[in-house]
C-alpha cells in the first residue's frame, strides 16, 4: 500500500562541489568521489521531527520536514579523536533530549539536545513581491519556512568508557542498553540514578539460561508499543527479549535483567540472522539472513510462541543485491523496506513485492551519481510514513524518497478500497477511471489521476494527515490531521476549512470518518467527551454548523456505513453500536436502534481494524432495524485475522460463535457494503445543489457477485462468491469445511475490485530513467487483472455450468469478454497438458461445451492456439471437433480471418490437402470480400507450402486472376 513518487531529494550538511572527470560511457562526464566525510549513522526521534547523523568527527541534528535542514552540529576536537577514537555510530533517545555517539575505541560520548521554543532559525524574509516558489514544494512548506524552525542547542554531557568494548547499543526512554564484547554481557545504564543511587546494572549472556552460552549480542532493536526487543547473536540466532522491571530480589538484580525466547535458529551459514525489525501493528518480527532472504515471524504472545509466518525472497541474486544492511517497517506497519549493499526493495506487510532500485540502469545511475539507487547503509521512515530517509555507503548526503500510500492505511473504509484513494505529504491523489468508459479505465497513458493539494493553512497547522476518506460515489473527500478536519468537493474543486482556529483545535478525529451522501460523519474526541458529529458539505465549517451530535460513552475505534442507511460504530468499551441515519427535510440525525456487547469475544478492541456485518435477505427487506443485531453475522478484521461472529439461540439464550476464516489479511471488501441489495425506494437526502451534476451510478452495478467477499493476503486476491454459503459453512450447527475461495494471482499490488468490469485494479511504481534527464524518478502505473476466468472456472469445476453461463451473461457487454474466455481456455489447457488426466477428471469437456454457447467460440479457440505451444494443440483438439470441421464452420459463417487461423492448425497436423483446396477456397472468399490483407497473407502461406510458386499460380488461375508476365 506504499509507492514511491517523484524524484529523491538530496541534502548535505556541507556545500558539496560537483567535480567531473572525462572518459566515461558515451563521452559523458562522471562525478568523482565525494571529498566530504561519509555519514556513518542515522537515527530519528520518536516523533520524527529531529534526525541525528554522524560522520567520523561530527554529529549533526536535522529538522525533518519536506526539506531536511541542519539545525545544529557538534564537531569533536582532534585531541578527543585521538583519545577516544573516531565516531562509528549515533544513538538518539526517543524524545530527542540526549544523543549518544559511539566511538571506535569503545567510548560513548553523550550530548544534551535542547530546543528553544522562542528562537527561530531559517526564517525567510522576502521583500514585497520579490519571492520565488521552488518547484515541487507545496505552499504549506513555504509558509512554514517563512516562520522558521525552532533553534536547537547541543551541549556536551559526559564520556562513558566501556572497557569490555561495545558490540551494539540501544537508547531507550529511561536507560541506555549496551551489549559488550569481552566478556559478552548486556549493561543497562540509566540516564539518571534510581532512588537507591544505582545507575548501572549488568547481566552476563553466559548466565542467561535462554541464550546459547558461547554467544554474544551483535545487534538489537526495540519497539515501545510491544515492549519487546529482538537480539541477534554472534551465532546468527535471533531472540525476542523483554526487560524485567522488577527483579526477584535485590541480590539477584545484576543477574536477572532480561527474559527471552529464541525464535530464529539457522540451519546453515546462509540463514544466519544479520538484521531485524519489529512491526507492532501486526505483531511481526522480521529477520534478515546472511544470503539476503528475510524471514517474517508472528509474535503470538510473550511466552515464546513465535512461529514462522512467511519468507521474502530478495529481488535479485545475492551477487546483485549484496547483503541486507538495514530493515524498517513503516510507522503504520503496512510496508517493509530493506536496504542492501547495492540498493533497496519494498514489500507489503505480508509479502507482496513493491518498488525496488534493482530495476535501475546501473551505468546511468553512476553517471548521474545517484548513490541512493546503488547502495544503502541506513534508512529511516520520516514525516509519518510519507517519506524514507536514506544514506549510502561512503556518501555524505541524505536522500529523501517521497512516498504515497493508500488511504486504507489510515482509515479503513469500503469507499477508500473501491475508489483507489492515495495520499502524499501535501496532496491527495484520486483515481478518476471509474467514471470513464471501459477502454479508458485500463489505459496506461490516459490522465486518470486528479491531484488535489491540501489547504496550506490546514497542512501547516495540522500536518500530518491522520485520517482521510472519500465518498462511495467519489464526489467528496474529507481529511483530518492532528486536530480538526476539512472537506473537499471533487466536482467543484473547493475546500472548506474552519475559519475559527479555536473551533478547529477543539477536537480530534479519532475512530474514523465516512460519508453518507453529502453528509460527513466523524467520530471525534472533544475534551473529555466522545461524539459522532455530522457536517453538511453545503454548510461552512464552524461550531454552529453541525447537523447533529451523538454522544458516545467511550472513544470510537472504527466506524462504517452499512447498506443504505445503517452506521456501525465500534468503541473501546468493546461495544458495537448500530445507528440508523434518519434524513428529513429539516436535517439529518442518528437514531440508535441496537448494540452488541463483545466482552470476552474481542480481547483487545484497539487491535480491530475494520468491522461490518451481514444481514439475511429477509431482514434487509422486511425486518425491523432494531432487530438487526439479533440476526446479523459480524465480520471483524483483528490485526490480520478476518473473524466471523455468528449468533445462535439455545436454551440458555442467545450465544455467539467466533471463527477465524482467513489469516494474513491486508484488507477485505464485502460487496454488500457498496450499495443496496433491494430495489424498493428508500429515504435519501435531496441532491446536493452546489455540484450541479447528476448522481454518479454505483461503482458495483453488477449483482451477479453482489454477495461476494474479497480479501488480499499479500500473495493472492481471494473471493468467496456467495457470503451466505460461507455463513452456512461456518456455522457450528453444520459440520462443514469452509468453501474454498477463488484465488486470483497478480504481479502488482491490487487495490480495488471493479466488479462491474470484471477487473482487479492495482498500482505499480515505475522507475523512469532517461539520458536527457540527470535523475531517476518514480511514477504510478495502473495495472489490471481479469478475475472472470477464475470465477467461471470455479463454477465449472463444481459442475455448475448454469451459474457460469449466468455470470458470463452479466458481462456480455464487456468488449474484452472474449479475451477473458480465451484466458480461461489457455489457463485450463496449460494445467492439463502435462497432467495425463482421465477424461472424467478433465475440466476441458465442460469448458469446451461452455465456450460453444458463445458466438465468438471459433475465434476464442483459434486465438488460444496462436498463444500456446504446438504440443498443447493435441490436448486441446482431443475435446474439440477436428480442425477441418472448425475451418468449414468458420468459412460458412464468413469468419475468414478465423478460418485462416485454422489453416495453420491443419498444416501443423498435416491434414491440409496436397492441392491446398481449403486455402484456395478461403482465398476466393477473401477476394470476393475485398479483404486484400488476408489475400496477401494467404499468398505468403501458399508460397511457404510450395517455394516454386506452382501452387499459388494454380490458385490464381482457378480464381481467374491473370498473372503478369
Amino acid at each position: 500500500m506504499y509507492w514511491p513518487m517523484g524524484a529523491a531529494r538530496i541534502y548535505s550538511a556541507n556545500r558539496r562541489r560537483r567535480k567531473h572527470s572525462k572518459g566515461h560511457i558515451d563521452g559523458e562526464q562522471r562525478p568523482e568521489e565525494d571529498d566530504e566525510p561519509p555519514i556513518l549513522g542515522l537515527r530519528t526521534s520518536r516523533s520524527g521531527h529531529l534526525i541525528a547523523t554522524v560522520t567520523a568527527t561530527t554529529m549533526t541534528i536535522w529538522q525533518a520536514s519536506v526539506r531536511d535542514l541542519v539545525l545544529a552540529a557538534a564537531s569533536r576536537s582532534p585531541s578527543s579523536i585521538r583519545s577516544y577514537g573516531p565516531n562509528v555510530a549515533v544513538l538518539l533517545r526517543p524524545d530527542a533530549s540526549i544523543a549518544v555517539v559511539q566511538t571506535l575505541n569503545g567510548f560513548l560520548v553523550t550530548y544534551s539536545i535542547a530546543v528553544d521554543p522562542t528562537a527561530r532559525v531559517y526564517q525567510q524574509i522576502h521583500e514585497a513581491g520579490n519571492h520565488r516558489k521552488s518547484p515541487g514544494i507545496d505552499s504549506a512548506t513555504i509558509e512554514q519556512e517563512r516562520a522558521g524552525f525552532r533553534e536547537v542547542d547541543i551541549k556536551f554531557r559526559m564520556v562513558i568508557r566501556i572497557d569490555s568494548g561495545v558490540a551494539a547499543a540501544l537508547a531507550l526512554d529511561n536507560e541506555l542498553i549496551v551489549a559488550t564484547k569481552k566478556p559478552a554481557a548486556v549493561q543497562c545504564i540509566r540516564w539518571t540514578s534510581d532512588n537507591a543511587g544505582r545507575q548501572w546494572s549488568t547481566e552476563l549472556t553466559s548466565r542467561m539460561a535462554w541464550m546459547q552460552k558461547s554467544s554474544g549480542v551483535v545487534d538489537m532493536v526495540f519497539d515501545r508499543a510491544m515492549s519487546l526487543a529482538v537480539w541477534i547473536t554472534t551465532d546468527g540466532k535471533a531472540y525476542a527479549v523483554q526487560r524485567l522491571s522488577n527483579p526477584v530480589n535485590e541480590s539477584d538484580a545484576s543477574q536477572r535483567l532480561f527474559r527471552g525466547y529464541g525464535f530464529h535458529d539457522p540451519r546453515n551459514e546462509g540463514l544466519k540472522a544479520t538484521r531485524a525489525a519489529i512491526n507492532a501493528r501486526f505483531s511481526l518480527l522480521a529477520v534478515a539472513c546472511a544470503e539476503a532472504e528475510i524471514h517474517i515471524y508472528t509474535a503470538r504472545d510473550y511466552a515464546g510462541s513465535i512461529p514462522l509466518s512467511h519468507k521474502l525472497l530478495p529481488p535479485a541474486s545475492l551477487s546483485t543485491t549484496g547483503r541486507v544492511t538495514c530493515l524498517s517497517y513503516s510507522p503504520d506497519g503496512y510496508c517493509l523496506i530493506a536496504g542492501y549493499e547495492n540498493g533497496w526493495a519494498m514489500w507489503s506487510v505480508y509479502g507482496k513485492p513493491g518498488a525496488s532500485s534493482f530495476n535501475a540502469d546501473t551505468k546511468l545511475s553512476e553517471v548521474n551519481d545517484e548513490r541512493w539507487l546503488m547502495s544503502v547503509s541506513d534508512l529511516s521512515w520520516v514525516n509519518a510514513g510519507f517519506g524514507v530517509l536514506l544514506t549510502s555507503i561512503n556518501d555524505s548526503r541524505l536522500w529523501t524518497m517521497e512516498m504515497t500510500k493508500s488511504a486504507v492505511t489510515i482509515c479503513f473504509s469500503s469507499a477508500n478500497i473501491s475508489r483507489m484513494f492515495l495520499l502524499s505529504s501535501s496532496h491527495m491523489i484520486v483515481y478518476r477511471g471509474f467514471d470513464l468508459p471501459l477502454t479508458t479505465t485500463i489505459s496506461a497513458d490516459a490522465p486518470l489521476w486528479q491531484h488535489v493539494a491540501i489547504p496550506a493553512d490546514y497542512a501547516r497547522n495540522q500536518r500530518p494527515i491522520r485520517s482521510a476518506v472519500i465518498s462511495s460515489d467519489g464526489r467528496y473527500i474529507a481529511i483530518a490531521g492532528r486536530r480538526g478536519l476539512a472537506h473537499y468537493s471533487v466536482t467543484s474543486g473547493r475546500w472548506k476549512t474552519f475559519d475559527d482556529p479555536e473551533a478547529e483545535n477543539a477536537f480530534v478525529v479519532r475512530g474514523g470518518m465516512c460519508w453518507y451522501q453529502y453528509v460527513l460523519i466523524a467520530a471525534v474526541e472533544s475534551g473529555e467527551s466522545y461524539e459522532l458529529r455530522m457536517y453538511s458539505r453545503e454548510l461552512g465549517l464552524n461550531a454552529d454548523s453541525l447537523l447533529h451530535i451523538e454522544q458516545l460513552p467511550s472513544a470510537a475505534v472504527v466506524m462504517s456505513i452499512i447498506g443504505q442507511d445503517s452506521l456501525l460504530v465500534y468503541t473501546f468499551e468493546n461495544i458495537l453500536y448500530h445507528y440508523i441515519i434518519n434524513p428529513s427535510t429539516t436535517g439529518v440525525k442518528l437514531v440508535q436502534v441496537g448494540q452488541l456487547a463483545l466482552n470476552g469475544i474481542v480481547r483487545a478492541p484497539a487491535r480491530v481494524r475494520a468491522v461490518t456485518w451481514i444481514l439475511p435477505e429477509f431482514q434487509m427487506r422486511d425486518g425491523d432495524p432494531s432487530q438487526d443485531v439479533a440476526h446479523a453475522s459480524v465480520l471483524f478484521l483483528v490485526d490480520a485475522k478476518l473473524v466471523l461472529l455468528q449468533s445462535s439461540t439455545n436454551e440458555a439464550g442467545r450465544k455467539y460463535d467466533m471463527r477465524v476464516i482467513a489469516n494474513n489479511v491486508e484488507y477485505f471488501d464485502l460487496m454488500r457494503d457498496h450499495g443496496t441489495l433491494i430495489d424498493s425506494p428508500t429515504r435519501s437526502l435531496p441532491e446536493s445543489p452546489s455540484d450541479g451534476s447528476a448522481p454518479v451510478s454505483g461503482l458495483h452495478a453488477d449483482r451477479g457477485l453482489r454477495d461476494s467477499l474479497w480479501y488480499f493476503d499479500g500473495d493472492n486476491v481471494y473471493c468467496w462468491m456467495d457470503v451466505e454459503d460461507l455463513l452456512r459453512s461456518a456455522s457450528t450447527e453444520n459440520d462443514r469445511e469452509l468453501p474454498q475461495p477463488v484465488a486470483v494471482a497478480t504481479d502488482f499490488y491490487p487495490t480495488s475490485v471493479m466488479l462491474d468490469r470484471g477487473l482487479i485494479l492495482g498500482l505499480d511504481a515505475e522507475m523512469i530513467q532517461r539520458r536527457d534527464v540527470q535523475f531517476a524518478f518514480f511514477r504510478h502505473a495502473i495495472k489490471t487483472q481479469l478475475f472472470l476466468p477464475h470465477i467461471i472456472r470455479q463454477h465449472l469445476s463444481h459442475f455448475d455450468p448454469a451459474a457460469a453461463s449466468v455470470l458470463a451473461l452479466r458481462y456480455q457487454d464487456l468488449p474484452y469478454l472474449s479475451h477473458a474466455l480465451e484466458v480461461l481456455l489457455h489457463n485450463v489447457l496449460d494445467d492439463e497438458v502435462d497432467a495425463n488426466l482421465h477424461h472424467d477428471e478433465s475440466l476441458m469437456p465442460q469448458l469446451v461445451s461452455f465456450l460453444s454457447t458463445f458466438p465468438d467460440y471459433l475465434d476464442i479457440v483459434v486465438q488460444c492456439t496462436r498463444k500456446t505451444e504446438v504440443r498443447s494443440w493435441r490436448t486441446l483438439f482431443t475435446y474439440l471437433p477436428s480442425p477441418g470441421e472448425l475451418f468449414e464452420e468458420s468459412l460458412e459463417k464468413g469468419l475468414l480471418k478465423t478460418a485462416g487461423g485454422y489453416l495453420l492448425v491443419l498444416h501443423t497436423f498435416q491434414e491440409l490437402e496436397t492441392s491446398s483446396e481449403q486455402c484456395i477456397r478461403l482465398l476466393q472468399k477473401a477476394k470476393e470480400a475485398g479483404d486484400w490483407d488476408l489475400c496477401k497473407e494467404l499468398a505468403r502461406f501458399l508460397m511457404a507450402l510450395d517455394a516454386s510458386g506452382d501452387t499459388l499460380r494454380d490458385a490464381l488461375s482457378r480464381m481467374e486472376i491473370e498473372i503478369p508476365g
